[in-house]
Order: structure tokens, then sequence, then C-alpha cells
């Protein structure tokens, strides 16, 4: 989401997108575009022929930037569970994905 932050820290290539902080993937409910994304994210990763090197990728967000930082229509369900049991913010910053116990 920032690149040239992204690059500083050393990643060996970066797949920028000017795209709103809280939605790198595209807008919520829109699985078309999500994939559209993902598979040119890859594709530009893979392409990559240098070290360090920053891939702009070749989309722009459909909406107004005002509209595009409002709140979600719903809360994603990481945000719930967090809610729900905060203990397990812990867990998430730490890179262990916390799971219901039900999944």
């Amino acid at each position: 989401m920032i690149p040239a932050l992204t690059a500083a820290t050393g990643a060996p290539r970066v797949a920028a997108i000017e795209y709103p902080l809280s939605r790198p993937m595209g807008m919520v409910g829109d699985a078309a575009g999500q994939a559209a994304v993902l598979r040119a994210t890859l594709a530009a990763l893979a392409a990559a022929d240098s070290y360090g090197a920053v891939i702009d990728l070749p989309f722009q967000w459909p909406e107004p930037r005002g509209k595009a930082m409002g709140p979600l229509p719903e809360e994603p369900p990481i945000a719930a569970l967090c809610k729900r049991k905060p203990w397990l913010f812990l867990k998430l910053l730490s890179g262990k994905i916390p799971v219901p116990e039900s999944a």
C-alpha cells in the first residue's frame, strides 16, 4: 500500500496499488475485481527481474477517496472475533491467525 516504505524494509519485490489502506484487494463484495488484483499481483511478482523491484499495478479505485475511507458495510470476521476475545489480538500480531473454535 505504501511502496517506498515496503521497499525500505528489504522486501525482495513489491507490487504497488493505489487503493485505500483498508482495502488493498478492492471493494467489499467485488470478487471479480479482487481476483483480478490477485492475478495481476502474482504475475507482476513472478515477472520481477531484480531484487527490490517495485511494480505498479494498473488499477484505479472506482469511487471518490472520501467515500472509500468511510465505514465498511459490515465488520470483518477477524475484527468481530478479536472484539469478542481481545486476547486473540496478540496472537494475530504475532503472525498466528486466530480462528473461531467452530472453524
